[in-house]
């Protein structure tokens, strides 16, 4: 299928009214009933919630309430992070009928920014993996090959991004649980720095070491949902009440003096071909 127009394209559509958040709701709905079957990305889908929350972004809109970037863009949550009134399974046969009270921080504050929430991705088991074919719902499968893992633990939202299911999704970093699967899977994931996104209300692996991130299919659109998402939460005690910088705005500054490093050693060793094309590759600069 072909990929999803960008957020950061779509953004002042919506807010122009060219675009109605319903119909970009519906046609990820479409696409999830469509190819989530070979995927497994979703475990549970909120088609009902997510088109009246569309529906109630296009009134708000056309009052000329516009809240910023995200306002009636689908996104979606990998299974460990809590929604009010859905289950939250963290992939587990343990917490298979689990159903929170409330949503967790992260989940509020896209809310308040007006996004639609269209389900739960499937995950590692208590995100403790890297491959996410430990699952009580199933194996996660790679959009580019579905004979290929999608990595982990944050599988199910790398291949919904990648795959079109949605234009957005947050997972969880302990130990490469967000950069891996988007790496594997082809689109843009964000460990962001310790603090900066609260935790509170995610299933915890270490609660020391765990962070909360976006996944996308580009930069932009990463650091879209991280200006929504990022901040201060009095009620974390990992939170770090800093201020938060302007993410969109820095990338058009652009990168300067910026100097990559490759070892070689080790990790060419054994290095698929294909693998070591693509890494060499030189592509331009798109955020």
């Amino acid at each position: 299928m072909p990929p999803l127009e960008t957020i950061v394209n779509l953004a002042p559509r919506l807010k122009r009214k060219e675009v109605s958040p319903v119909e970009l709701t519906q046609a990820c709905l479409d696409r999830i009933e469509k190819l989530n079957p070979a995927l497994n990305a979703f475990i549970t889908v909120t088609g009902e919630s997510a088109l009246a929350e569309a529906r109630a972004a296009e009134i708000e809109i056309a009052r000329g309430e516009w809240r910023g970037p995200l306002h009636g863009i689908p996104v979606a949550l990998k299974d460990l992070i809590d929604t009010a009134g859905t289950r939250t399974t963290a992939g587990s046969a343990l917490f298979e009928h689990r159903v929170p009270a409330e949503d967790a921080e992260v989940v509020r504050r896209l809310r308040q920014a007006g996004a639609v929430i269209l389900g739960k991705n499937n995950l590692h088991e208590f995100a403790y993996g890297g491959s996410s074919l430990v699952s009580f719902f199933g194996d996660v499968h790679n959009p580019k090959n579905t004979a290929h893992i999608a990595g982990g633990s944050s599988g199910g939202s790398a291949a919904a991004v990648a795959a079109g299911l949605c234009y957005a999704a947050i997972g969880t970093d302990t130990a490469g649980s967000i950069r891996e699967p988007a790496a594997l899977c082809g689109c843009v994931g964000i460990k962001a720095t310790y603090g900066r996104v609260s935790a509170r209300g995610v299933i915890p692996l270490s609660w020391s070491l765990d962070h909360v991130g976006p996944l996308a299919a580009t930069v932009a659109d990463a650091a879209v949902v991280l200006q929504a998402i990022a901040g201060y939460d009095p009620l974390d005690i990992c939170s770090a009440d800093v201020p938060v910088p302007d993410y969109v705005s820095s990338l058009r500054e652009g990168v300067k003096n910026l100097h990559v490093g490759i070892p070689r050693k080790h990790f060419y060793d054994d290095l698929d071909d294909e693998v070591r094309a693509a890494l060499e590759q030189e592509k331009p600069t798109d955020v």
